[in-house]
């Protein structure tokens, strides 16, 4: 690091969990960001101020009016433009050292596998369950561990799956455990806040792997009630069943 990277990150760098190896390690990651909504923004915000060397952001929609409420990384400015190009104005000036990768289309599974592949870690911060499958099957595929949200109405997910441990389990393990249904905040609504609590720790997770702070919660289900403002933690197993990772498959 120049003296100038070590000004900016003394922050970090006090904390005997990060120290200057930790930060180097930040700065030297790519890190594979899917979805620029409530979920990606605050992901998106802290990963790049945090110094991330690398964010690739990958989104295929417009900014819309009704995304103000809760996708604070863009402006009323920026509405009408791709959520990518809108979250990188934001982006560049928080962090102009951190490199951005734009991807403005929806990735077909090759192209999914090659960024993945080349990611250090993913975060899953799209809105549909299909992606989040396909994403899960490919970050188990190539090893790369995957740090999953969702939010909806006043409720919301995390999880990690680190997939560098072959026993750990797989989003459609947790899929078939809470038979979860194709709920979106356009149908259901979301109380803002909740998306950025969820989002704040996927960033979090995703720091605390990449520098190696504490144990990976990898294969905990972290369930929050937003209208409690309470988390419950939930221990998952491998599905033996499961059609992605099960040995019955």
């Amino acid at each position: 690091m120049n003296d100038d990277q070590l000004l900016r990150y003394s922050r970090h760098i006090l904390l005997p969990q990060v120290d200057v190896s930790g930060q180097e390690r930040f700065l030297a990651a790519r890190v594979l960001i899917i979805g620029l909504g409530g979920l990606g923004s605050p992901v998106s915000l802290y990963l790049c101020a945090a110094g991330i060397g690398e964010l690739v952001l990958v989104d295929d929609d417009l900014v819309d009016a009704s995304n103000l409420q809760r996708q604070v990384v863009h402006r009323e400015s920026t509405i009408g433009l791709a959520k990518v190009d809108s979250a990188a104005g934001q982006l560049r000036d928080i962090n102009s050292e951190c490199k951005l990768t734009l991807i403005r289309h929806r990735l077909d599974e090759q192209q999914l596998t090659a960024e993945v592949a080349a990611a250090d870690i993913v975060l899953d911060c799209c809105d549909n369950f299909g992606t989040r499958q396909l994403v899960n099957r490919v970050c188990r595929q190539t090893q790369t561990p995957l740090v999953s949200g969702a939010a909806v109405r006043m409720e919301g997910q995390l999880v990690v799956f680190d997939f560098r441990d072959p026993a750990v389990a797989c989003y459609e393990c947790l899929y078939q455990l809470t038979g979860d249904e194709d709920l979106s905040c356009a149908q259901n609504g979301v109380l803002s806040p909740v998306v950025g609590i969820i989002g704040c720790h996927q960033a979090l997770e995703a720091l605390r792997l990449l520098a190696g702070i504490g144990p990976v919660i990898s294969g905990r289900l972290g369930l929050f009630d937003g209208g409690r403002n309470e988390w419950r933690y939930l221990n998952l197993r491998k599905d033996p069943e499961c059609p992605c990772c099960g040995s019955r498959k």
